[in-house]
């Protein structure tokens, strides 16, 4: 089975430097860019897929319809919001910098950088585990070692995902970053994951991956 993670392209809010959560934005030019060199990569790479899903924010939603469309695939995605990004709550909409100004640059790393400690009316990281994973779980459950699956989402629950599969600890998951439109491919055997790897879509990778996974 191969599971393929795609993070969404830039967003309005990407570029303007603005807390973004549940806000439904959409794609620049850029990210919209990203998206289709996402999808001719993996038409590249022969990819085919079985199953499809995102959230309910349109980002994700326009990114897999642009991959999709690449590869010539009239899929019809499930959506649903366990796939959406962690909840800003209270600084939705804020410019990052205003935002450490008000609020003190020390506090606003701890919101966005901390695993459990969520920003006034919004989600944790492991709020939003909790959220993404019974989903996640319910996917891969469903699934059979012959499909292949696609899941466009956000840096935060693909985050959570991720910290599922690896096995990560929270100090790992909080070093992980998922670069927009970066396939991250992964194969498993029987339910383990067997290989993985990061399909770059421009010279330089925008991912980090802190410490590689336990492969089967």
């Amino acid at each position: 089975m191969k599971l393929v993670l795609v993070r969404h392209g830039q967003s309005i809010y990407n570029l303007e430097n603005r807390f973004t959560g549940w806000k439904d934005v959409d794609l620049t030019e850029q990210g919209i860019q990203e998206a289709i060199l996402a999808g001719k990569i993996l038409k590249k790479h022969n990819f085919e897929f079985d199953k499809a899903f995102t959230s309910n924010l349109k980002r994700a939603q326009k990114t897999l319809a642009l991959i999709l469309n690449e590869l010539k695939s009239d899929l019809k995605p499930v959506k649903d919001e366990a796939l959406n990004e962690r909840d800003y709550g209270d600084l939705i909409g804020q410019n990052k910098i205003e935002a450490a100004k008000e609020f003190g640059e020390e506090q606003v790393q701890i919101w966005r950088r901390s695993y459990d400690t969520p920003p006034p009316g919004g989600e944790s990281l492991k709020m939003t585990c909790d959220r993404t994973l019974p989903y996640f779980h319910q996917i891969m459950k469903e699934a059979n070692d012959d499909s292949n699956i696609i899941i466009a989402a956000h840096g935060n629950s693909i985050r959570a995902i991720v910290m599922k599969i690896f096995n990560y600890t929270p100090e790992l998951i909080l070093k992980t970053e998922i670069g927009w439109c970066e396939p991250w491919v992964m194969t498993f055997n029987k339910g383990k994951l067997e290989k993985f790897e990061i399909i770059n879509i421009k010279e330089k990778s925008d991912s980090n991956v802190p410490q590689n996974p336990k492969i089967a």
